[in-house]
Order: C-alpha cells, then structure tokens, then sequence
C-alpha cells in the first residue's frame, strides 16, 4: 500500500512539479518504483535535482531506496550524483537534506549512505550531513556486477538521534 507521500511523489512527477525544494536546489520526482525485485523488494524513488537559479534543467538526481536488502547493504539508501558543470555548490548536501524527513514518513529512522573511499566531495556531504563512518566493506563480486560499482565501498550511517545528541 502506498503512503500519502508516494501519492504525491507520483503526482508531482506526472506535472513535472517540484516535491521538495530549498533556496538552492528542487527536487523533482523523476521515476517511482514499488517493489523493485533487483533490490529485494525495496521501493525506489528517484529525484531530478534542479538548481533554478542556475539551470533550467536537471542538475544531477537523488535516489531513495526504501527498505534492507543485501544489495543496499552496499548500495546505500541513498545514491546521488551532480553534474560536473553543477558541482562546488553543496547540491548534494541540500538534496540529502531535504530528503531526511522522507525516510521518517516512509517508516525508516535510519538510513546508509556509501561512498567510494576516494570521493572526497561525497565523504564531506555524509560527514556535513552528520552521517558516522560505520565501516569500509568489500563489494562482492556479484554486486559490483550487477550495479557497476566499486571494489569497496564506505558506509555512512545517518541516525537522527545521534545527530540531536552533537
């Protein structure tokens, strides 16, 4: 079953229309898994991240992934990326933001962020986000085949009452 912020994802997805936005960057709602089988079942929702005032299209997007599998045990929760001609304006750190109080709505207190070890740009918004480094992890092979992704992976835990209590 679907919750009221799935409703409205879909919604403002079919418009076109922003979901969430700051005074720096809006998220619209791009593409919306239910049950996506690759991630054990886990729902996704993607973002375009759009920077109004400096472009008319997509910056780069923001992937939520709603659920526990063992590929998002390297894959994260969320996965984000900014175009390079958008980068240097915490786009990201805005992006992740604004999507913190989704994860409480769709019924998760917690969420992992993982970053490759040499995505010094990515560590910093974990670590601006007030995400804790739990632990570095070899990929199996199966994952980084399946997702195309890296060797091994860092991963960042954001757990709001941890972040009340700094």
């Amino acid at each position: 079953m679907k919750t009221e912020f799935e409703h409205s994802f879909i919604r403002a997805g079919r418009r076109g229309q922003a979901l969430l936005q700051d005074e720096l960057i809006a998220l619209v709602p791009r593409e919306y898994g239910g049950h996506v089988a690759q991630l054990g079942g886990a729902k996704s929702l993607v973002f375009d991240i759009v920077m109004p005032g400096i472009s008319h299209g997509p910056a780069g997007e923001i992937a939520l992934r709603v659920g526990e599998d063992e590929s998002l045990f390297y894959l994260g929760h969320i996965g984000y990326h900014v175009d390079s001609p958008f980068r240097g304006h915490s786009a990201a750190l805005h992006a992740c933001r604004l999507c913190v109080p989704v994860f409480h709505e769709l019924g998760m207190r917690t969420f992992v962020i993982t970053t490759d070890e040499d995505n010094l740009p990515s560590i910093l918004t974990c670590e601006r986000l007030g995400c804790i480094l739990e632990s570095t992890v070899d990929v199996p092979l199966w994952c980084r085949q399946e997702f195309s992704i890296s060797e091994r992976k860092r991963r960042y835990v954001y757990d709001p009452e941890d972040v009340k209590r700094r």
